[in-house]
């Protein structure tokens, strides 16, 4: 069973860093373009960052420039996205998504295949 599990959400305080992991299992995340996207209440899915099959390719959404970083590990099978410096602006749930066919040349949700059931992230002070 192919599935991807998140972690390392929880409650921080502004300007706070954070680092979530996203571990796959079932398949290798090598070759696959993954992302990570978030949703806020009453807000639709978008777009975080994400890295393209190959890795030569990332894109991410103007609220985070400056402020992400993706990472993959083959080795681990997990792919990891660390945020700096956190706002009120990124509370969410964060998840994490796999596609094998997908490019990374526009971070959006559609068309992702393999989804994690996502991790709560709450900025407040």
């Amino acid at each position: 069973q192919r599935q991807l599990v998140e972690s390392g959400g929880g409650l921080v305080q502004p300007g706070d860093s954070l680092t979530l992991s996203c571990a796959a299992s079932g398949f290798s995340l090598d070759g696959y373009t993954v992302g990570w996207f978030r949703q806020a209440p009453g807000k639709e899915r978008e777009g975080v960052i994400c890295l393209s099959r190959g890795g030569g390719t990332i894109s991410y959404a103007d609220s985070v420039e400056g402020r992400v970083t993706i990472s993959r590990d083959i080795a681990k099978n997990t792919v990891s996205l660390q945020i700096i410096d956190l706002k009120h602006e990124d509370t969410a749930v964060y998840y994490c998504a796999a596609d094998q066919y997908l490019s990374a040349t526009r971070c959006r949700p559609r068309g992702y295949e393999y989804w994690g059931q996502g991790t709560q992230v709450t900025v407040s002070s």
